[in-house]
C-alpha cells in the first residue's frame, strides 16, 4: 500500500470521494492511504453534539456519518485517510484503531516526541510541560482530571462499512490552532489542542506528511 500524498484539497469533495471508492470496491479492489491537508473546516460526527460546536463563526461546518464529537482541520495539519478491507487484512476494529494511534506514537517518536493514550478518549497527548519525557502517564485518573497537564496533538474519527474503513486521524504539525477554541475538541470542554510547532519541535508539513504515511503503511500491513 503505498501512500498517496494529495496535497491540500477541500474537504467535502475528500470525503464524498471516500464514501464513493468504499461503496464501489469489491474484494479485490487494491487498498489505498490518502495523506492530504484540508483549508479551515469542522466536521462533526454522527452522533455528535451541537452543544460541543461553540461559536463557528466564518469556518464552515460539515456534518459526516464518522465516529467521535467535533473536531478542526486546516492548513498545517497531516490528514490521513486509509481506505482499508479489514477482513482481507484479518484484523478488528479495535487492533486497527490501535494501530492507527500508534503510528501516530511512532511518528512523534521520530521527532523526539512522547505521545500517549488516554483511556476512553482516542487520539494521542502530548505532556504540556515536557513533551519530550518517556515517562508513562500515572494512573488511575482521578473523575474529571484525564486531561490535566495534556495537550492534544492527534484526533482520529473512522468508520467502517462493509468490513471497510474510511475517514482516519489526524496530526497537528504547525496550524492556526485558534479555531480549536470555538469547539470542546473531541467533546471534551476545556482540553487544549496544540501542534510539533507549539510544542517546541518546527517540522515542515512535507517532512511529517512523510513520516506519518510510512509508519502507517507499515503498521497496517496485514
Amino acid at each position: 500500500m503505498e501512500p498517496r500524498v494529495l496535497g491540500r484539497v477541500d474537504y467535502l469533495p475528500t470525503y464524498r470521494a471516500m464514501q464513493a471508492f468504499t461503496a464501489a470496491r469489491d474484494e479485490d479492489t487494491p487498498d489505498e492511504l490518502w495523506l492530504c491537508e484540508h483549508p479551515p473546516v469542522f466536521t462533526q460526527g454522527l452522533a455528535g453534539d451541537a452543544s460541543h460546536l461553540l461559536a463557528p463563526g466564518e469556518i464552515p461546518v460539515v456534518a459526516t456519518n464518522r465516529g467521535g464529537q467535533v473536531t478542526f482541520h486546516g492548513p498545517g495539519q497531516v490528514v490521513a485517510y486509509p481506505l482499508l478491507d479489514l477482513r482481507r487484512r484479518r484484523y478488528f476494529v479495535k487492533e486497527y484503531v490501535f494501530r492507527l494511534e500508534e503510528a501516530v506514537i511512532r511518528t512523534l517518536a521520530q521527532f523526539g516526541v512522547t505521545g500517549h493514550r488516554v483511556p476512553g478518549a482516542p487520539g494521542i497527548y502530548v505532556r504540556l510541560a515536557d513533551p519530550f519525557s518517556h515517562d508513562a502517564l500515572r494512573g488511575p485518573v482521578a473523575p474529571g482530571r484525564a486531561f490535566d497537564g495534556l495537550g492534544k496533538i492527534a484526533a482520529l474519527g473512522v468508520k467502517v462499512s462493509r468490513h471497510c474503513t474510511y475517514h482516519g486521524v489526524a496530526l497537528n504539525v504547525a496550524m492556526d490552532l485558534e479555531p480549536f477554541s470555538r469547539i470542546n475538541p473531541c467533546g471534551y470542554a476545556g482540553l487544549r489542542t496544540v501542534d510539533l510547532s507549539t510544542i517546541g519541535v518546527p517540522t515542515p508539513w512535507n517532512e511529517a506528511v512523510g513520516v506519518l504515511g510510512q509508519k502507517l503503511a507499515d503498521l497496517l500491513a496485514p
